[in-house]
């Protein structure tokens, strides 16, 4: 293959992983060139992590994925806070908002998700602008908005933020409700979710396993509305609080804050206005290309087989299976393998496929509620499709492992998997299969693990980690003990529980 300019447009986290396994690959050293043209200013940073950043049990420099330096080091071309604007395909470029054109060999188009606004009236201001107590949050910036926020009332310079309407029961909203009650350092905040289906997650889970959700929602002092919609921001009907949310029902919640967690979609007008197939997202093939064989699209922009993901896990294997292509490999994109984790304090679930719909599938459940637990297996064929677990996920590596591997269950198996792991004689992280996955987000095995020395070895090579963060114990420690003295076939995965899986949205 002769050296080409690959231009990359998007700089967030699929951008870089597919980056990464270029740099990696040897791109560069083939005489390859490469431009990364990214809309936001600085480095890119991981967008799991922002609930911990308005949590405080991170900050924000602990997000960057790869800095200005490693870049510059790498020999490649970062361009932060420039937009694109038009795509040339006849001329092979593509310009920016400053009328500048940049050529390119292959463009690959990173372009990710963007918000959109819910119809609630009174959000925009005459100019355009949110209203002063309306977050959205959806990026770093928007991160700072509302820690500046909630910083700035502390202080006095306006009514105190007490409480808070998070608009949307999604992944994203519940993580922002936990946030704000549970905030290190600062005063709880107490929360309101308004989520217009009859539950919350309901992508992800069943009526039984959200509602075991709401009961520990308001246990940690959160209050959900369900089947309900904001219409409009009015007065507050309270005098100590800032301004109002009326719900289609009638009924206003007073509060200080309103964020927007509601409502995103794939950013496909470049490649709309470009002439490329678009339907929810840019359409591509097994290989990752589009209608136009120098043009690819990965992450939360594409659409693969008639479904666009919007979870890091699935972004992640395009970056790298379009790197090898481009590399030279002969691989194909086997499709969506969706794994959700919720990151938030005090709420556990974990989602592997699409549990809400069986398609055929015999559904195994088990609902306990006054442990706070929730098990459902979705079985076909005598393989676990799909599976969700709130409350006890003891279960859930071994259950991931069973799920990846396809394996064939026994008549009683999918019945134990809903029943409390037993303690003792547990195996832990150090006695796992060397081609146990540990990190969903990254794909990354225990064995690939044991070959690294230190845990910043393993996230500079892995990556492992660096997603939403669920395998970071696990990670350190297989890091902290030595690898089994037999290295042998891999035991059978019911004798070798694993690690949670992780992957969250983005």
């Amino acid at each position: 293959m002769s050296p080409e300019h690959l231009v990359v447009v998007g700089n967030g986290m699929a951008a870089v992983r597919l980056v990464e396994a270029l740099v990696a690959g040897g791109w560069l050293r083939r005489g390859g060139a490469l431009t990364v043209l990214g809309e936001e200013q600085g480095a890119p940073y991981n967008r799991i992590l922002l609930s911990a950043v308005l949590e405080g049990t991170h900050e924000e420099r602990a997000t960057t994925l790869r800095d200005e330096r490693w870049y510059a080091d790498a020999g490649v071309a970062l361009r932060t806070g420039v937009r694109v604007v038009a795509v040339d395909r006849e001329a092979r470029e593509v310009e920016l908002a400053s009328r500048e054109r940049v050529a390119y060999d292959r463009l690959v188009l990173a372009t990710g998700s963007i918000p959109t606004l819910p119809p609630v009236r009174g959000l925009v201001r005459p100019d355009g602008s949110l209203h002063p107590r309306v977050h959205a949050f959806r990026s770093m910036t928007d991160c700072r908005g509302l820690t500046d926020a909630l910083a700035d009332a502390q202080e006095g310079g306006r009514t105190p933020v007490r409480r808070a309407v998070v608009v949307g029961g999604g992944l994203l909203g519940l993580q922002v409700a936990r946030a704000l009650g549970a905030r290190r350092g600062q005063h709880a905040v107490v929360t309101e979710v308004v989520e217009g289906a009859d539950h919350v997650l309901h992508r992800q889970l069943d009526r039984p396993g959200a509602q075991v959700l709401t009961r520990d929602l308001a246990r940690l002092g959160t209050t959900v509305y369900t089947g309900a919609r904001a219409t409009r921001l009015v007065a507050s009907p309270a005098p100590d609080h800032a301004v109002g949310v009326r719900l289609d029902n009638g009924h206003v919640l007073a509060t200080d804050l309103v964020v927007l967690t509601a409502g995103g979609r794939p950013s496909t007008a470049l490649a709309r206005a470009a002439g490329l197939e678009v339907r929810r997202g840019v359409v591509v093939d097994d290989t990752l290309t589009t209608a136009d064989p120098r043009v690819h699209a990965i992450g939360d922009c594409a659409q693969h087989a008639g479904r666009v993901s919007g979870f890091v896990g699935p972004a992640w294997d395009q970056a790298t299976t379009l790197a090898a292509r481009l590399l030279g490999e002969e691989r194909a994109y086997a499709g969506v393998r969706e794994v959700a984790r919720l990151r938030a304090t005090g709420l556990d679930v974990a989602v592997l496929g699409d549990p809400t719909d069986p398609q055929g599938g015999d559904v195994v459940e088990m609902t306990n509620p006054i442990a706070r637990s929730h098990r459902r297996l979705v079985v076909r064929e005598g393989r676990i499709v799909a599976a969700a677990l709130v409350g006890d996920l003891s279960r859930v590596g071994l259950v991931t492992q069973l799920f990846d591997r396809g394996t064939v269950l026994g008549p009683h198996e999918a019945g134990d998997l809903l029943l409390p792991e037993t303690r003792s004689g547990a195996s832990g992280p150090a006695d796992l299969p060397d081609d146990a996955e540990v990190c969903a987000c990254a794909g990354v095995s225990a064995g690939a693990l044991r070959a690294c020395s230190s845990l910043e070895q393993a996230r500079a090579t892995t990556r492992a980690t660096t997603g939403c963060g669920g395998c970071a114990p696990a990670v350190r420690a297989l890091l902290a003990t030595d690898p089994p003295a037999a290295a042998g076939p891999a035991a059978a995965p019911t004798d070798h529980p694993v690690p949670a899986p992780t992957g969250g949205t983005r």
